[in-house]
């Protein structure tokens, strides 16, 4: 009798266990962005850094990865190195953000309902070519008719799109005081003015 209790108990627990790998994990909420939260990608204080930021949820931790840019959370999403389980992405809002230096800590969208202008002259808080969200597509229209470029989807922007390398021409440095610098990287480099 006690062999057929045990076999009984470890079929249960077999059981269990198989009905727990199909448990989806619940999509996070954004978390709230602080002062003493760090780039995941450049290990510098996400907060000092203009322009829109992404934050990145995965299994196996309570908190997120933050990035101090769009573009930077999107060389994570398509580098082909990254293999964690993503349980949700979060970008600032250009929409309703108060200004390009101003996202607001609590200005959060779902990177997948966002709408991307790709290839306009704005440049994230590295410098780079930023890729742009809006929730709203008329303002993500409005912006691309002042600024440029075109509006993708999260699923149309490609790891060639974020993963190639950049001119120095491209970059513009961020000066200290959040402000934007018109130095470019290829006028601070030896010779470069």
């Amino acid at each position: 009798m006690r062999f057929v209790q045990t076999i009984l108990a470890l079929a249960f627990l077999a059981l269990l266990a198989a009905c727990q790998n199909d448990v989806t994990t619940p999509k996070p909420e954004p978390a709230i962005l602080s002062e003493d939260d760090i780039g995941h990608s450049d290990q510098m204080i996400v907060m000092n850094h203009v322009g829109p930021r992404a934050q990145v949820h995965i299994a196996g931790r309570d908190e997120p990865l933050w990035f101090s840019s769009v573009r930077d959370g999107l060389v994570y999403l398509r580098s082909p190195e990254q293999t964690a389980k993503i349980l949700a992405v979060y970008v600032n809002d250009i929409g309703v953000a108060q200004s390009w230096d101003e996202m607001g800590v609590g200005n959060w969208i779902d990177a997948e309902t966002a709408f991307y202008v790709v290839g306009s002259d704005a440049k994230g808080g590295m410098g780079a070519p930023e890729f742009v969200p809006f929730s709203d597509e008329e303002k993500a229209q409005d912006f691309s008719s002042e600024r440029g470029g075109e509006i993708l989807g999260l699923g149309e922007i490609t790891a060639e799109m974020v993963l190639a390398p950049l001119e120095h021409s491209e970059m513009q440095m961020p000066s200290m005081n959040g402000e934007s610098d018109v130095s470019t990287m290829e006028n601070m480099s030896p010779g470069g003015g």
